[in-house]
């Protein structure tokens, strides 16, 4: 049996619209840390999917019209599609917490953590924004009274008799696992914002809603006038995506021994570094090893949203790259949001920025230079047998061991610079005509340079790697360029 295994997870975003290319970035550097793993000889989990209970989405579907299932349906549909779309790996596990296994699973946990003592029912009355799903203290909300992230929507107030999670309970056990685990949370910027929040107090949590006021959810155990608090639902997804709790063997296997690692949002740090974990403190169970905190895509130095008109769909920057870089227009995006965008602050993205990153160092950098190579080596090499075992270079393989792609997509571009600026030095075309030998030598180095950036981008940009590899063992030039320049 494989004794090396990994788990990694993105969040599962919320069915209330299609996917946008925030959600697109989370998948594809989850995806690129899974393919790096693949690569070391790991066997791999990689799990992903849609969240689809709560109120904003029964709300959502009341005002569109439509049966809340059908609602959730079409969008989870979307994001699956994702899968396809993006070149993400195709053994990816999709759970949607409509699935009937993750609603027994959820309730399973719920079970076990009140067993454990961690579960209350009383009376309360709170600020809540349905937008974030969560509850919202008087400093946490702007000068308006509104959500800073959903500044559009009203904040509710709610006075009725929950069940609620014994957060503070659990508060001295967060406070050992944030000194047992220091990289729990990345990057270090964020563990700091969470130890600060530990540090005020943890407040209990509502964890149920009543079902005559809010029917879109998992019953809770024993109350059929209680749905679970979307939030208490949609986390147990991490662990009944492998078939827990009847899979203890798979459960151990990639969660326990698998050292999990979780993708997110800035806006679910909170969730899934104090609220995940206390859950699964509460029921005794294995913690994550690392949460990995992506910032927010900006648009124009704005926060994309639909009222803007500014949100990028991850479907039309791949259908617009079709003309121009056919089949490898879904590398086109994975290229972009890996380098271009920042591996943990907020970015910027543009129609624009995307055009002039797409024409400087797809189509005149590594298309041209793999056009250049490839046209030498057909007309002066008699091709290649074997090619030899290539690893990632130390470098590129510290910085996804950081979880820093950004960095590692840098390294490798800094790598098609020198082979670009070999070129310019050794001049092989002129080379190659006065001396045969000395050229093609020069030209067959040229090729191996080649072939180690495309293995380095295997994870990354795993089409593009594999049709240079191609081309390098049929000794081809590229019958059409791989990234063509824009009209």
């Amino acid at each position: 049996m494989n004794e090396k295994t990994f788990y990694i997870t993105t969040t599962l975003p919320y069915v209330n619209n299609d996917p946008h290319v925030g959600f697109a970035m989370e998948i594809i550097r989850a995806d690129s840390i899974a393919r790096t793993k693949k690569l070391g000889g790991f066997e791999v989990f990689f799990n992903t999917g849609t969240d689809e209970h709560g109120q904003k989405l029964l709300t959502d579907a009341e005002k569109s019209g439509k049966d809340v299932k059908e609602y959730v349906d079409y969008y989870a549909e979307q994001f699956r599609g994702l899968i396809s779309l993006l070149g993400i790996s195709g053994d990816v596990h999709f759970i949607r917490t409509t699935d009937t296994h993750h609603e027994s699973a959820a309730q399973e946990l719920w079970k076990i953590v009140d067993k454990n003592g961690y579960i209350y029912k009383k009376n309360y009355k709170a600020k809540y924004c349905v937008g974030c799903e969560l509850e919202k203290t008087d400093s946490e909300l702007n000068e308006e009274g509104r959500c800073p992230i959903h500044p559009g929507r009203d904040i509710e107030l709610r006075d009725e008799e929950n069940y609620f999670f014994a957060f503070s309970k659990v508060a001295p056990l967060l406070e050992k696992l944030y000194s047992e685990k220091p990289n729990l949370v990345i990057p270090e910027f964020r563990f700091n914002e969470m130890k600060a929040f530990l540090s005020r107090g943890l407040e209990d949590f509502s964890i149920s809603r009543l079902k005559s006021k809010m029917s879109w959810g998992v019953s809770v155990p024993g109350d059929d006038e209680h749905v679970m608090y979307v939030w208490f639902d949609a986390l147990t997804n991490y662990i009944s995506t492998l078939g827990w709790p009847e899979d203890s063997k798979n459960f151990e296997k990639f969660w326990k021994n698998g050292t999990p690692v979780q993708y997110c949002g800035k806006d679910n740090t909170r969730q899934q570094s104090m609220m995940w974990q206390g859950m699964l403190l509460a029921a005794g169970l294995p913690t994550t090893d690392h949460i990995i905190i992506n910032g927010f895509i900006n648009s124009g130095g704005q926060k994309m949203s639909k009222s803007l008109g500014n949100v990028i769909s991850p479907y039309d920057i791949v259908a617009i790259f079709a003309g121009v870089a056919g089949e490898l227009s879904s590398d086109v995006l994975r290229y972009y949001l890996l380098r271009h965008l920042n591996s943990f602050e907020d970015s910027d993205m543009t129609i624009e920025s995307l055009n002039e990153a797409y024409q400087s160092h797809l189509a005149n950098g590594l298309g041209n230079l793999t056009s250049r190579i490839m046209t030498l080596s057909e007309t002066h090499c008699e091709g290649f047998d074997d090619l030899p075992h290539f690893e990632h270079p130390e470098n590129i393989s510290k910085a996804v061991a950081e979880f820093d792609l950004q960095k590692a997509m840098n390294h490798i571009w800094q790598t098609i610079g020198e082979v670009d600026q070999k070129i310019q030095i050794t001049k092989p075309f002129s080379v190659v005509k006065e001396d045969k030998q000395a050229g093609v030598a020069i030209i067959e180095a040229l090729v191996s340079d080649l072939y180690g950036i495309a293995v380095s981008l295997a994870p990354f940009m795993p089409k593009t790697s594999a049709k240079i590899i191609e081309l390098i063992r049929d000794n081809k030039k590229p019958e059409t360029p791989l990234f063509a320049r824009l009209a």
